[in-house]
């Protein structure tokens, strides 16, 4: 036979602990009607008797009495259970999932590094997706988004910096074709950009606006395989302050413009906003990043 109503075990347990109807009842929180209800269903459905009833209340049976054990036992189950889900919440340990654009890894890792050596028990998941992931779905704790401010409901965001975007090439490429000595003078260069003709970043949005398609040699619909090329000599390009100065193979032709830059955002879902791991997690990218955008430029020469 199956027992599917839970609400009667519950019951029966609480007056073959209390030994009364008034005090189950009470320790439920329901009416004594309810209570004599449920035990009396429950033991219609047992097909035995659980309690023998007197003036003074219920006395269990052996029957009772074995409900008392599983109640206990469950009892005490889900008390360990709640305290092992209380416990793990206030840990900063377990798997942390964090998103961002590629081209923002460099704004990023120094955080989750200076994170994992805080809290040795955490795992860090760091995914890199030109896609939005769904936070309401579970599918990242923390995502750092560039762009406008994200819109999505139930989301907690927060401004993190803005995303610094220089103009560089190879030394290669300016050795061949020479150092741009002007804005007018780009349609003399070659380009390397987006696949995506659409691409809404303001530094691809400039260059679609002030150089000629035919400047851009080469197209990619992947940040690693601009980079690269870009690396190769094979036109200048856009990239991340961050990147492109510490990257040794690259000049920086043209520095950082208002109009190239945009917002990079910190995303949490509401329900998670609040746990420890993920404000030790935001409490990291906002200190990490505010000293890396504190460093001026680059020294002259």
């Amino acid at each position: 036979m199956e027992i599917d109503n839970w609400d009667e075990i519950r019951t029966a347990f609480q007056v073959a602990r209390i030994g009364t109807v008034s005090g189950a009842a009470e320790a439920l929180g329901v009416h004594h009607a309810t209570v004599i209800r449920h035990v009396d269903a429950l033991e219609q459905r047992l097909g035995t008797k659980l309690f023998q009833r007197h003036p003074r209340g219920y006395t269990p049976t052996e029957a009772g009495r074995q409900v008392l054990a599983v109640g206990q036992a469950t009892e005490d189950q889900f008390a360990q259970l709640a305290a092992r889900i209380a416990g793990a919440g206030e840990e900063i340990s377990g798997e942390l999932t964090v998103t961002s654009l590629l081209t923002l890894s460099g704004m990023i890792l120094p955080a989750l590094r200076k994170l994992m050596e805080d809290y040795p028990g955490l795992r860090i998941r760091y995914m890199t997706d030109a896609r939005v992931f769904r936070l309401e779905y579970g599918e990242a704790h923390v995502a750092i988004r560039a762009g406008n401010r994200p819109t999505e409901p139930d989301n907690v965001v927060q401004s993190l910096a803005p995303l610094r975007v220089a103009l560089f090439a190879s030394p290669a490429y300016l050795e061949a074709h020479g150092v741009p000595a002007s804005d007018d003078d780009l349609a003399n260069h070659r380009f390397i950009g987006s696949d995506n003709r659409d691409a809404r970043a303001p530094y691809f949005q400039w260059m679609a606006a002030r150089v000629p398609e035919d400047r851009v040699v080469f197209r990619a619909n992947d940040q690693v395989a601009q980079w690269a090329a870009i690396r190769r000599g094979m036109g200048m390009g856009f990239l991340p302050v961050i990147e492109g100065r510490n990257d040794y193979l690259l000049t920086e032709v043209m520095g950082p413009r208002e109009e190239w830059s945009s917002n990079v955002w910190l995303v949490t879902h509401v329900d998670l906003h609040r746990t420890p791991k993920v404000q030790a997690a935001l409490q990291a990218l906002k200190e990490s990043v505010a000293e890396t955008c504190s460093e001026g430029p680059p020294p002259a020469g």
